[in-house]
């Protein structure tokens, strides 16, 4: 396996606007690296980039200690993994995975021991004489993943693998791949736009947006403390409620924040660099906001709105509510709490649990509990 280091890579065509510009990004060995985004950011253009399948137009791309910008796919050490299965259908499963093997001149008892351990792995080994005609689409997805594996790569590639697959397919394929990772010890680059996909599997996730790297961090990171508005909405599900306000003071501990109807909240974040007046976004999550108020939270503000809609998934639902002042959020509730709809409802927030992003859509660093002191009205700082 390899470590991967992109240097300011970009990529155009025909000399127009770039598809990929500026993009840096170091991978360790032994990582799972999940490029993430909507449809037409650049990522699977960035993933073709490292398989060779695409040219580099500016910067440089190392798999391991050498720099293979212009080196052919063969010579690079990569063994890709495509959304479409690409298997031979005149081929055996057996024949299929050998393949490439026997091209590169492997030797005959080598390819077999390497075919059996991989099938092993994936629990295919009794399906290596079956035509993939004669098999499923998730044992199809196995057998592309078993050609990779025999080849012993540096650098494993997937294409949003799972995405013809059905849900639950791809549950129990993705915890195959993540086991995978596990037993091979591999470096893998994985696309996908599913977020879930890269929540569950990534030790780090990269967003892309636009051509560019938003933000890149493990899951938890993106979760907690995206980097812009587009990482907030785009990482969870559902997306994080925002609210538009204004800056009324700032203190040692946070930031008052004036929203849209008049209503003032508090928000536990380093507002160093905000203004008194300014406009901002607050942002908050659903599982943050609860129909009661907040056990042990000495610090939370209050809403009142209206119940529009209820989805109900079992262990919790979804509760869709219009507040006082117009604006539309979501909040995860108890399941087994039964809610009519057009009710009026209170519920409440922590003020560590906001987020606060600036007008360039920048997100302010929250505070830890310690790192919190009120002085309502401070006058060094409310004059900043």
């Amino acid at each position: 396996m390899a470590t991967v280091k992109l240097n300011n890579l970009s990529k155009s065509y025909d000399g127009t606007a770039k598809v990929l510009d500026g993009i840096n990004l170091d991978i360790k060995h032994g990582e799972f690296v999940v490029l993430v985004g909507p449809s037409g950011c650049g990522k699977s253009t960035l993933l073709r980039m490292l398989c060779g399948l695409e040219s580099i137009t500016g910067g440089e791309l190392s798999i391991g200690d050498a720099v293979v910008n212009d080196l052919p796919p063969a010579e690079r050490g990569i063994a890709m993994v495509f959304q479409s299965y690409a298997l031979y259908p005149h081929m055996s499963v057996y024949k299929n995975m050998a393949f490439g093997l026997k091209i590169a001149g492997e030797d005959k008892a080598q390819i077999d021991v390497r075919i059996k351990n991989a099938a092993k792995i994936l629990k295919i080994d009794h399906l290596l004489e079956r035509l993939p005609r004669e098999l499923s689409g998730g044992q199809r997805q196995r057998v592309a993943i078993g050609r990779a594996i025999v080849r012993e790569p540096k650098l494993f590639l997937f294409d949003e693998p799972l995405s013809n697959l059905d849900a639950a397919l791809r549950v129990q394929t993705r915890l195959e791949i993540a086991k995978l990772h596990r037993d091979l010890n591999a470096t893998m680059v994985y696309v996908t736009h599913d977020q879930v996909e890269a929540m569950t599997l990534g030790d780090k996730i990269v967003v892309m947006e636009g051509g560019h790297i938003q933000q890149a961090g493990t899951p938890l990171e993106l979760y907690q403390q995206p980097a812009n508005l587009f990482v907030a909405t785009f990482i969870g599900s559902p997306k994080m409620n925002l609210l538009k306000g204004r800056v009324t003071s700032i203190d040692a501990g946070g930031v008052y924040i004036t929203l849209a109807g008049g209503q003032e909240i508090r928000a536990m974040v380093d507002a160093a660099n905000l203004k008194v007046n300014e406009d901002v976004t607050v942002g908050i999550r659903a599982e943050h906001l609860q129909e009661d108020r907040l056990e042990g939270v000495t610090e939370c503000e209050k809403f009142n709105g209206k119940v529009n809609l209820v989805e109900h998934l079992g262990e919790a639902n979804y509760l869709y509510i219009t507040l006082a002042n117009g604006s539309d959020i979501v909040v995860r509730g108890d399941g087994e709490r039964d809610v009519a709809l057009g009710s009026s409802i209170e519920i409440s927030a922590a003020c560590q649990s906001f987020h606060v992003f600036n007008a360039a859509g920048q997100a302010l660093r929250r505070l830890k509990p310690g790192n919190m002191r009120s002085s309502r009205h401070s006058p060094s700082l409310a004059a900043a």
